[in-house]
């Protein structure tokens, strides 16, 4: 069984390294930070994989700290970048 887990942190870890080239060309800071999210996301789950694969003490909880990282990217950014109603998909309401 945890050759299997290792596989799968493998195989995670393989697809988002193919997002990192959605961050390095991403035609918007928003597509960028999207893909940031996916990094972060794939972090956490190839952590959590060879934590319980391994048995190694600690790693699961440096996921949840990348988790809680990410979460506190997201709202930065947000908090920088400030959309027009139209950029957002909805129709302006003048």
């Amino acid at each position: 069984m945890p050759n299997f887990l290792l596989a799968a942190a493998g195989l995670i870890t393989i697809a988002v390294a193919l997002g990192l080239a959605r961050i390095l060309r991403g035609p918007d800071d928003i597509d960028r930070m999207m893909a940031t999210q996916l990094l972060g996301t794939g972090a956490i789950g190839t952590m959590l994989l060879v934590a319980n694969a391994t048995g190694v003490p600690g790693i699961d909880d440096l996921a949840l700290g990348i988790a809680l990282l990410a979460a506190l990217a997201t709202v930065a950014f947000l908090n920088v970048v400030e959309l027009e109603p139209d950029e957002m998909g909805h129709e302006s309401r003048d």
